[in-house]
Parts: C-alpha cells; structure tokens; sequence
C-alpha cells in the first residue's frame, strides 16, 4: 500500500544552519536558513499581509515561482515559521513557497467572534489568499497546467482544510501532502480515551485556559512542544492538568532550540491562545465524513512512527487497512521509523527530499 522511508543523512557542513532575525510590524522575527545556497537575496523570507475576507492575514512567502506554487499549511501549536526549512527547499528548487499564518494565529488578525470557529472558513480564507497571490483558476481540470494552480503541504489541524480544499476545488490544487493526520478518521473515536486526553480537557471551555494561566506564554509553548514530541499521547491523571505533564526540568527535544522557542513565544504573545483553542480543540465536532468524496489530485500522506497521534484510536487502521485508496486512487503513504508529531523540524532535510520528490513526480507544468 505505502513506503517506508528511513531518513539516512542529516545536516552536512553546507547545510548548517544561518540564523538572522527580520524585523516584522514591530517584531524581531528569527529565521533560520540552511545551506549557503538558500541564503541568496532572492530566497529570502518576505512577509506580505493581504486583505482576506474582512482580516487581515500575515503571509510569509520565499522563491520566485517559475515550476509553480506551494503553500504551507500549519497545525497546532505551530505558524508560519514550522515550514522555514521547506520554505527555503522549494525555494532554491524553483517554487513559489507560501506560508500563511490561519486566523487567529500569529501575526495575522483575530476573527472578531472567535468562539464560532469553523473549518469552512479556514478552506474560504484558502481560497482567498490564492486569488490575493494571483494563483489562477482553470477552466477545464482535465486540461489544466498545474503551474496554475498550487500544490498543498498541511501538518496536524492544517491537514484537514487541505484536504477539504482539494476536494472542494480541484481545479486549484496540483496535489496534497499532509503530514501527521490521514483523511477519513472518526472524530468520534477520540472519546474513547481516557478524560485526561488532551484533546478532551482543551475542548471543556476555560479548562485549558486556567491551566495555561498558571504560566507565561514561553513555558506553555515550550511544554506543549515538549508533550507532542514525545512517543505517548498526552494524558493528564485526575489529579493533575495538562501542564503538569512537564516542568523545567524536562529538555527540550534536540532539534527544538532556545531561539526557535522564542520566535513562537514572541508570536503566540501576540495572539494568545483564544482562537487555536477554538481552533482546532473546540471546533472537532464540525469535521463532516468524506462520504464518497474522491480526490481528484495526487494525495501524499507522511507519517511518523514516533508521532503520538499514531497511538489515537482510528488513526493507524485508517492509514493500513485501504481504506483511504478508495477516495484517493493517486496515494501515497511514507511512515518516518524515528519521527515525532514535528517530522518537518525534526527532520527537516528528509521532509524535503520527500517533498521535492513528490513535487517532481507530478509536475507543474504541462
């Protein structure tokens, strides 16, 4: 059904990694770059905020385009700069890379009620941000050039407006890869776990937001990094709160630095935690059943061994029983032995060449 993969050669002397910080709308953003090559004036990071649907939007953007557009998707507890190393990969090998930070997140603005929180408006906010980069629409799929049209990379949440996007406009999409979340699971299944799930406690209005208020922003997001790291999903005892599942003792994971801690401290500063626990904690339930739903677009869905999603009820019989062949007749599927939920910073390089081979093998242009 699917490959395994195995990442073999991590970072070689050529492709350290380049730190500078941009200022960005009163921020210092970090950036990290790897590899000499990627470091040209051209490649670099720029930020645009584009009128969408009534906000204002923050997207990052690398790359002048000329085999065509990815968009980078981002989940929980992430934002735009989770993708910097695939940013810069597809850069330097000829795409347009696009970063959005969602509603909500980030550097982009809040919803205004963002208590009614939805999927639709994530895929519609999709849609926009592709007509606000002049990322065409065409007539006819079966004649279409994907140079027109963009090819969707999702992690965590971010996965499932991709997928959504993919099936409700195909004729905008060149193809999906997701990492970390198949297409088709049943929401339902995670009330099986135990109450002190995560997912259950953050989804109890003013839980998590109690817990977290016990704490400054850096240490909830260097925590919460810290437990979806780790191999076993997170559950809380009766006793305790979710943050209790690790304190300053607890290092962080080693491909996470200090200075990347910092960028999404400074960010998630900026937006709090309002709307990503709406989004998606409180919003699961909105998740509709693929139905007969096909893909009409290649579909390439990573995921690694080490991820505690993996352990989620319904999340590895999906992926192995054949069950997503039947609404996506062009799927891949590659399981990283070593990855966590973070396979993309993790293992940055390997993520790429998978990427750039998936890019590759499905052109963007006729």
């Amino acid at each position: 059904m699917g490959s395994s993969s195995r990442p073999e050669a991590m970072a070689t002397a050529e492709q350290q990694i380049e730190h500078v910080h941009l200022p960005v709308r009163g921020l210092t953003l970090h950036v990290a770059q790897a590899g000499k090559a990627m470091a040209t004036a051209e490649q670099q990071i720029e930020h645009v905020h584009l009128p969408v649907r009534g906000l204002t939007l923050h997207v990052a953007q690398a790359g002048k385009g000329e085999l065509g557009t990815v968009v980078f998707l981002h989940g929980f507890p992430e934002i735009w700069y989770s993708w910097r190393h695939q940013m810069l990969a597809v850069a330097a090998a000829g795409y347009r890379a696009v970063a959005p930070d969602w509603r909500g997140y980030g550097l982009s603005d809040q919803p205004p009620e963002p208590e009614a929180a939805a999927y639709d408006d994530l895929v519609e906010d999709l849609l926009a941000i592709l007509d606000a980069l002049a990322v065409p629409k065409v007539s006819s799929f079966e004649s279409y050039s994907c140079m027109q049209t963009a090819f969707l990379v999702g992690k965590d949440f971010g996965a499932m407006p991709a997928y959504s996007f993919a099936l409700c406009h195909p004729n905008r999409t060149c193809g999906v890869m997701c990492l970390g979340i198949p297409f088709g699971v049943n929401s339902s299944s995670l009330n099986t776990l135990a109450e002190g799930f995560y997912i259950l406690r953050w989804a109890q209005p003013g839980r998590a937001e109690a817990d977290f208020g016990k704490y400054d922003i850096r240490r909830v997001v260097r925590t919460i990094y810290i437990l979806f790291s780790r191999n076993e999903i997170p559950i809380a005892k009766e006793d305790q709160e979710i943050m209790d599942l690790a304190d300053l003792s607890t290092p962080l994971p080693e491909w996470f630095s200090e200075e990347d801690l910092d960028v999404y401290s400074s960010l998630y500063e900026k937006s709090g935690f309002r709307y990503p626990l709406q989004m998606p904690y409180r919003s699961m339930h909105q998740n509709k059943p693929i139905g007969d739903a096909k893909f009409q677009v290649p579909v390439f869905v990573v995921m690694g061994e080490k991820d505690y999603v993996f352990k989620i009820p319904g999340i590895e019989s999906v992926m192995k029983d054949g069950s997503m062949e039947k609404h996506a007749p062009d799927l891949k599927i590659t399981y990283i032995p070593e990855g966590s939920h973070f396979v993309q910073e993790q293992f940055p390089e390997f993520v790429n060449e998978l990427l750039l081979s998936f890019l590759k093998d499905h052109p963007m242009a006729v």
